[in-house]
């Protein structure tokens, strides 16, 4: 799909020394950052729920509470 953005002067510039370095378009260089913004924001969800139930005492360590979760133990 093609789209219409306006990018400064000065990052027009960087982008096509950026390409030129390695030996690709612009445009190229444009879909690679747009997925690393994808694949940065997905990681935020995860950054986001990593650790989410630190500080709850009462489930101990994770091979425990699974194994009573398992067994209808669980808190």
């Amino acid at each position: 799909m093609r789209t219409l953005v306006e990018i400064p002067d000065d990052d027009i510039k960087w982008l096509d020394r950026v390409a030129e370095e390695r030996g690709v378009s612009r445009t190229a260089i444009v879909r690679e950052a747009v997925a690393a913004m994808r694949a940065g924001t997905s990681r935020k969800a995860v950054d986001d729920f990593f650790g989410l139930w630190r500080d709850r005492a009462d489930i101990g360590e994770g091979l425990g509470f699974q194994r009573r979760i398992r067994a209808g133990d669980a808190p």
